[in-house]
């Protein structure tokens, strides 16, 4: 089969064609052009990995692609919107409910995005020849200084991916490909003098802008951490029981932004604020079968119920004493742990009530 007159426009015209919003190419090298290389060895010698050890046991590959795969020649960077259809800062102020980060309402993405660069590897194999290789955040890639050198946005202050077509809201996968294609521009800083992500972050978790301590990000501690969350960061957890999209939301950029429109990225309405009475009740298998095919699942149970604790004694409502008071008797130590505290929390404020 002849090869396309343009590599690059046919590889691209695939990728849209099956799902992706964003496209872009880059040099193996371009982690260290950009910098970014040092900058992440910084964050890892300076502990702000916290318990994530994987990232310090994968530096090396993490900060070079091609130690990841000395083959590599060509990087394709692609993102997929998943712009939410709920406004997660209002939620936080339905606080007899547990908000679920957006990116958690829907179907896991690493499913969906692998299925899809699986079908542009093998395009890229029969039309375009050399190996392939394919990597969705579980592998040992930095995919946002990628990204950026591919121009599909740049880091923000908040060290996230900012697009100027889609804001905050776009998955990342990637395409290592065994022959060269030409790296696209990188896309340059367009922060400018805002700081809104930093000021709205409820835990002080940017020691400074373009840095992020992930011990103080809410995203780490109701996901990664697995233990009682330390108690100067619960009562400003708040209701959030997945992730946290504060800096996220809060990006002037998102008013180019849209909903996704994407079947298999779409919300699920109903995971987006839950009854924390209802999410207390959740015997394992009932967790299994409401988050079976969402990220969420991959912390387990007691991990989350723990999250539900901190935020059932943020509510300050007495009327989730009694809900408190049976997970006192939970079969994880951290959930007792948690429901301990958040029982004290709920019986100061019914005690001083008029």
């Amino acid at each position: 089969m002849a090869a396309p007159a343009d590599p690059r426009a046919a590889l691209e015209g695939e990728a849209r064609r099956l799902g992706f919003d964003a496209v872009g190419f880059a040099a193996p090298d371009s982690i260290e052009t950009l910098g970014r290389d040092a900058l992440f060895r910084d964050w890892l010698a300076a502990g702000r990995h916290g318990t994530m050890a994987w990232m310090a046991e994968t530096e090396e590959r993490r900060a070079d692609p091609r130690v990841l795969w000395p083959g590599v020649r060509s990087i394709v960077m692609l993102g997929a919107n998943y712009g939410p259809e709920s406004d997660s800062l209002a939620l936080l102020g339905e606080r007899d409910r547990g908000v679920v980060a957006a990116y958690a309402r829907m179907r896991d993405y690493h499913d969906v995005m692998k299925g899809r660069l699986k079908m542009l590897a093998q395009w890229a194999v029969r039309h375009l020849g050399g190996e392939v290789k394919v990597f969705v955040d579980t592998a040992p890639v930095l995919e946002k200084p990628l990204a950026q050198a591919a121009g599909l946005g740049w880091q923000g202050k908040h060290t996230n991916l900012v697009s100027r077509e889609h804001g905050s809201w776009l998955f990342l996968g990637a395409l290592f490909l065994g022959i060269e294609l030409p790296a696209g521009a990188a896309e340059v800083d367009h922060c400018g003098s805002c700081r809104r992500c930093l000021d709205i972050c409820p835990t002080n978790a940017f020691p400074a802008p373009y840095q992020l301590d992930a011990r103080r990000c809410i995203a780490y501690l109701t996901i990664e951490y697995d233990g009682e969350i330390p108690e100067e960061f619960r009562a400003a957890i708040g209701n959030r029981i997945y992730g946290c999209d504060d800096c996220l939301s809060v990006c002037p950029w998102n008013k180019w932004a849209s909903a996704s429109r994407d079947l298999k990225l779409s919300e699920r309405a109903e995971l987006a604020a839950i009854p924390l009475a209802a999410l207390a009740q959740l015997d394992d298998a009932a967790f299994r079968s409401l988050f079976a095919t969402t990220p969420v699942k991959r912390i387990g149970r007691d991990r989350f119920i723990r999250n539900v604790c901190i935020a059932i004694g943020n509510s300050g409502d007495p009327a989730l004493l009694r809900v408190a008071r049976h997970l006192m008797s939970d079969g994880s130590p951290q959930v007792r742990a948690m429901a301990e505290w958040a029982l004290a929390r709920l019986e100061t404020i019914s005690s001083s009530a008029p």
